[in-house]
């Protein structure tokens, strides 16, 4: 089994803020694969279809970013999954606007969402795909995460977006992650 977590924040209020673009690349995988992020399960929304003989779960945790792992938690131990089976997608404001990396496993490097899924799993040790959304000069972390791209902005994401996409449908086609660290970041 593959899980793939977007972080983000439930509502409309935030669908298009930068802390959401967790939720912004499993929205164009779901698209892609032909499937709708829906079922409400263990305090997340979730989609799962079958490819190359694996079952692929998206999951946007709908506890709001800092109660990620709550889910993420809930979900793992239902469908048994393991930490070497699940990839997050986050946002990385210490990274430079639509900047991508691919990680293995490591800190919370500051992130909430990161730090409570660490904290409910007690492991660190799942791979995570970072989206750089720069780091504010004037406003709050919590203004600026919370507000959309700017229309400059707007471009780097949507490119950042797409090839995380790329790399996930790379890793779904049997791709592991070595390999896709060596072609992605």
């Amino acid at each position: 089994m593959l899980m793939i977590i977007g972080l983000g924040n439930p509502g409309k209020k935030y669908a298009t803020s930068k802390h959401n673009v967790g939720f912004m690349v499993l929205d164009e995988l779901a698209k892609q694969l032909g499937v709708t992020i829906s079922k409400m399960e263990f305090d997340a929304a979730t989609a799962t279809t079958h490819l190359n003989g694996e079952k692929i779960m998206l999951v946007e945790p709908q506890t709001f970013m800092n109660a990620s792992g709550r889910a993420v938690r809930q979900l793992m131990s239902f469908y048994q999954v393991q930490e070497d089976e699940i990839i997050v997608v986050q946002d990385d404001l210490d990274m430079p606007m639509g900047k991508l990396r691919l990680r293995l496993k490591g800190s919370a490097g500051g992130h909430n969402g990161i730090k409570d899924i660490i904290n409910a799993t007690g492991s660190s040790n799942f791979a995570r795909i970072k989206i750089g959304t720069d780091h504010p000069a004037k406003q709050t972390v919590v203004d600026w995460v919370l507000t959309p791209f700017s229309k400059d902005d707007q471009p780097l994401i949507n490119a950042a977006i797409d090839k995380a996409v790329a790399l996930l449908t790379d890793r779904i086609n049997g791709a592991d992650i070595p390999s896709l660290m060596n072609k992605y970041n």
